[in-house]
């Protein structure tokens, strides 16, 4: 089967998308659509597809599925619109900065029984999942902590800032439900602290540049995350996890990973410079794991549930700074 998709919003992320579908043998790209027509009209120019309006994506008989790339306060509405349609739905995170619209929306994918998978890419990354692997193959014994680095080169635009819905729900996002997924269970209890430590335009903004957290779940096992929105060193993204009978762990990428020695000492190559590199194979295992589910081989993972609970597990991290305490999840969900 061939999934013919639609790409919603033709800016930096969707461009990352239209290079993921096009590159699957299993999928091809029909149409894109974006308010900025001159936007979509490049990716239709460099993929040879249409351009479309969202009703016409939504009412065409030659599409299959829809990535939605748009901004965050659309994505709740596109979603009930195309689960309504009978299309099949990538969203990109977080589904909508209210758990209360996030609830509404997910009622509406149950009772169309779509398929809906959330845009948590990491979960995709090969030296993440063989992280992951090990964990199941039980190498290193049942786990009991995991430390999370995710630090980007630099931070965004300041008009992003204040849609952004803050670093937690924008950032911190992704490493909450790569959390759940190194540690296997539920988190109950959130601790969270935050500053501002690299602009003071951001606290402005009403936001924080740099965050630590620490989970817990009830068995007591803990993650630590730490967020940057700068260092200077490039895109930091490392994880570790440790557990009975050992650790495993996934270290920074490069582009190319070699080392060179001289008299002068040792030297590596740069980091990658952002997340269209570093995770370029993650967005294609994405994808690919995405057609699978509507073609009907496997599950969409993670789910709209995942999203709503990465999404709550940032309520609570921004909670715990406001008032500075621990917060169980049983106050949010």
């Amino acid at each position: 089967m061939t999934v013919k998709f639609a790409l919603l919003g033709a800016g930096r992320i969707g461009k990352v998308h239209a290079k993921a579908i096009t590159g699957d043998a299993n999928a091809t790209l029909v149409a894109v659509a974006d308010a900025f027509p001159t936007a979509a009209q490049a990716i239709a120019d460099h993929y040879g597809c249409q351009v479309r309006s969202i009703e016409e994506i939504a009412a065409a008989k030659d599409i299959d599925a829809v990535v939605i790339c748009t901004p965050t306060d659309t994505h709740a509405d596109l979603i009930e619109m195309f689960a309504t349609a009978g299309k099949a739905i990538f969203c990109e995170k977080p589904i909508d900065l209210s758990l209360d619209r996030v609830k509404a929306c997910l009622s509406v994918v149950r009772a169309t029984k779509a398929t809906l998978m959330v845009g948590f890419n990491r979960r995709f990354d090969p030296h993440f999942a063989a992280v992951r692997a090990e964990i199941d193959k039980g190498t290193i014994g049942d786990v009991e902590m995991a430390v999370i680095t995710s630090r980007d080169p630099g931070a965004p635009p300041i008009d992003y800032i204040g849609r952004s819905g803050g670093i937690f729900r924008d950032m911190t996002i992704h490493d909450f439900d790569m959390a759940r997924f190194l540690l296997g269970e539920e988190i109950a209890e959130v601790a969270a602290t935050a500053a501002v430590l690299v602009d003071p335009a951001i606290g402005t903004a009403g936001d924080f540049d740099s965050v630590q957290v620490l989970l817990k779940t009830a068995s007591g096992k803990q993650a630590m995350i730490s967020n940057s929105r700068r260092a200077t060193y490039g895109y930091d993204q490392r994880i570790e996890v440790h557990g009975s009978k050992g650790a495993a762990s996934a270290e920074n990428q490069r582009p190319v990973s070699i080392e060179v020695a001289t008299s002068a000492g040792y030297t590596r190559p740069p980091l990658h410079d952002f997340f269209m590199t570093r995770y370029t194979e993650a967005y294609a295992a994405e994808i690919a794991s995405f057609i699978t589910a509507v073609s009907g081989k496997g599950a969409a993972e993670p789910s709209g549930e995942d999203g709503l609970i990465a999404l709550a597990l940032a309520n609570a991290a921004l909670l715990s700074v406001a008032e500075g305490r621990t917060v169980k999840m049983s106050e949010i969900l």
